[in-house]
């Protein structure tokens, strides 16, 4: 089957002047199978090698779907310009991949606090996406409501200075990026594996990567999103852990209950399906994310 662990990107592409990295997993049909657009999280060495695991799975399966799995600006391979970068940012360049690099309309799969920019992406070319699968989405509160744009600003200031260096030189060591990721990202402790942490350090070896971490902690993809997920008329599959918490302490009173029930009204052709794991499905839980996502992407 085509490997879906080479570490080199298949290609790059050009926008605003900065080279963008991508995979691509080709179809395995010839039945113009639709294909399948992979948004990374952000976070500290996080980068397109989150969705490796899932390739795989995907291939391994069976399935056909070419896959599209980019670095958004500011992570793994793709250039890290020193930018305080907005969920439509980051939307705006996936425009431009799907404008010219992908040659039809995809299905996004988007993991966590990222949906803002999946949200963004869909408003700007709603042509180009035929549905959305959401994985691991974060509280419904902190996409639903707006916080000052004073403080994303003064959050930023802080990290983009000697102290946030200091700190990112903190959070990359192995043993604090093992102790977050168990406390916060998987169900049991087991799951935080070598290729999890070899992964998390290799792409926070370059120092420039701080400055899309540094981004998602200010906040600026805090704000309210509720009229735009109204708006967004394509089918959608939420896909929640069984043990899904929330990191910020706004999120942490909301039950897996009322966090469904908010996002299936959220999206007018919003649905759910809740499967074993906590907060990153599609690494501690892949097979059976692959086993959901599968008959949701097969629709279309």
């Amino acid at each position: 089957m085509p490997s879906a662990t080479v570490e080199s990107p298949t290609g790059f592409y050009p926008y605003q002047g900065y080279a963008c990295a991508y995979d691509y997993l080709p179809s395995l049909d010839s039945n113009n199978t639709p294909p399948l657009l992979l948004i990374h999280p952000i976070g500290v060495g996080l980068s397109r090698l989150f969705w490796n695991r899932f390739c795989q799975e995907w291939r391994r399966v069976g399935h056909p779907h070419p896959i599209y799995n980019p670095d958004l600006l500011g992570c793994g391979a793709s250039a890290m310009p020193r930018v305080a970068y907005t969920p439509l940012d980051w939307a705006k360049q996936l425009r431009h991949f799907l404008t010219e690099v992908v040659p039809q309309p995809v299905v996004i799969c988007v993991q966590g606090a990222l949906l803002p920019v999946a949200i963004e992406l869909t408003t700007l070319q709603p042509d180009r996406v035929l549905g959305l699968v959401l994985c691991g989405p974060p509280a419904w509160r902190l996409v639903t409501r707006d916080t000052p744009a004073w403080q994303h600003r003064f959050s930023w200031s802080i990290f983009d200075s000697p102290l946030g260096t200091l700190f990112y030189q903190y959070a990359r060591r192995s043993q604090f990026l093992r102790s977050f990721s168990a406390r916060q990202l998987f169900a049991a402790e087991a799951g935080v594996d070598e290729e999890w942490l070899e992964q998390l350090q290799q792409g926070a070896q370059d120092s420039h990567s701080r400055y899309a971490v540094f981004s998602f902690l200010a906040g600026f993809w805090r704000q309210d999103y509720q009229a735009k997920m109204a708006a967004i008329a394509q089918p959608t599959l939420i896909v929640l852990g069984d043990q899904a918490s929330s990191i910020s302490r706004e999120g942490k009173q909301e039950t897996l209950d009322t966090r469904i029930a908010d996002y299936v009204n959220g999206f007018p052709q919003g649905e759910s399906v809740t499967i074993p794991g906590r907060n990153v499905l599609a690494y501690e839980s892949v097979q059976e994310f692959v086993a959901v996502v599968a008959p949701f992407v097969a629709r279309f």
